[in-house]
């Protein structure tokens, strides 16, 4: 069979591609249904973009390289998408958009632009066999017992990075880059919960507090999570991306810094109150409970035994708490894949390999990987699409 474009990766990018590349395009993947990694995100409501959304917000050896496609196919574009198929939809925290119905409307609607453009879908479909004669890709796919042997002038990679093996995560895009000369660079686990020494934080799974993260170049204000295993919530995921192997974190947990000014304030009123009594009106009980055991703090006594110089050491400790992951949960539970196929061997308007005719990587594949909060279905919809029109109008 004969064809124009052969996309591997049935997900955000592959679809939002097929739906624009023109001519005669197939999407195979080896999943039962497309878009599975849509479908899961955002608590089955997919947050699919970002209001703030700008280069700022990604990650990447080259941090230039997202400009170009970022640029020409922005949120804005996306969300009239959206709406002109009637999808409805609302902002939360820091400009994330969600589906108020089903992250399955966004499926549909990629299914049903890929459709009027006239692109196929072979669902439960593996690549056997893949080559290239210099002038088109030559692939042997299998597909319900069946070898059939496709040949086309455009292969683009979109089947995502090692995120989520459970779901047939498996990096194979690295694979073919690599077979066809195209470097890559290290790749981890991103967004992704930390874990520490078993049972440490077991008392206080399930609490959750705004706090301040950082860790290198990382800050954020977000929330935290602990578990079983260690700290999670959205705080903790932004920063696993901008963390490595036996560095410290610190975390605020007075991150609008008003903590010693209350507390001042209620020595005074009910200054004969416990002083962790009087912290769990600002902190979760069973935090305020437990920092003895985790900052070493000395919480004895009540909140009018404390001077102006105790408290203000006190409030000191808790702004700067300081820790170090034994690691993170890995692409068990990574929300992407940090690093991926080499940025310098790939034009930034088109996403083309320079060295190879007509082969084309996009999304997770890539080494650019966005924060949490929409970020990495925003570059999945302008990668696919910088894609697509270079394939729809070569130069």
């Amino acid at each position: 069979m004969q064809i124009d474009t052969l996309i591997l990766g049935a997900g955000a990018a592959g679809m939002m591609c097929a739906a624009h590349a023109g001519g005669r395009t197939l999407v195979i993947d080896h999943a039962k249904a497309p878009g599975e990694k849509i479908r899961i995100s955002g608590g089955g409501r997919c947050n699919f973009t970002n209001l703030h959304c700008g280069p700022e917000n990604f990650l990447s050896a080259n941090p230039h390289f997202c400009k170009s496609a970022l640029a020409r196919y922005t949120q804005w574009d996306f969300i009239d998408l959206v709406d002109r198929h009637g999808i409805a939809w609302r902002e939360k925290t820091l400009g994330q958009l969600f589906c108020d119905g089903s992250a399955r409307e966004i499926i549909a609607m990629l299914r049903a632009e890929m459709e009027r453009a006239g692109a196929d879908l072979w669902l439960r479909t593996s690549l056997a066999d893949l080559s290239h004669d210099g002038a088109r890709f030559i692939a042997t796919l299998e597909r319900e017992g069946a070898r059939h042997r496709v040949t086309a002038r455009n292969l683009v990679l979109a089947t995502g990075g090692k995120s989520i093996p459970k779901m047939g995560a498996t990096g194979i895009a690295y694979d073919i880059a690599r077979q066809f000369g195209l470097p890559v660079t290290e790749t981890r686990a991103g967004l992704v919960p930390f874990t520490f020494a078993q049972g440490r934080f077991a008392a206080l799974a399930g609490v959750s507090l705004p706090v301040r993260a950082s860790c290198g170049a990382g800050r954020f204000d977000e929330a935290l999570l602990f578990t079983h295993r260690g700290l999670s919530g959205p705080a903790m995921l932004q920063l696993s991306s901008y963390w490595r192997e036996s560095e410290e974190i610190a975390i605020d947990l007075d991150p609008d810094g008003a903590l010693l000014e209350r507390l001042r304030a209620q020595r005074g009123a009910s200054g004969g109150h416990r002083l962790t009594t009087e912290l769990a009106r600002h902190l979760p009980a069973r935090l305020a409970a437990a920092l003895p055991d985790l900052l070493g703090l000395s919480l004895a006594g009540n909140l009018a035994d404390q001077g102006d110089a105790a408290l203000t050491a006190l409030c000191a400790r808790l702004r700067d708490w300081r820790l170090t992951p034994a690691g993170t949960e890995g692409y068990r539970t990574a929300e992407v894949t940090l690093g991926g196929i080499d940025t310098g061997a790939l034009d930034a308007r088109s996403l083309r390999a320079r060295a190879v005719p007509g082969l084309y990587a996009i999304g997770e594949a890539v080494d650019v990987t966005g924060w949490l909060g929409g970020y990495n279905f925003q570059w999945a919809w302008a990668s696919g699409m910088a894609a697509a029109r270079a394939i729809k109008a070569p130069a």
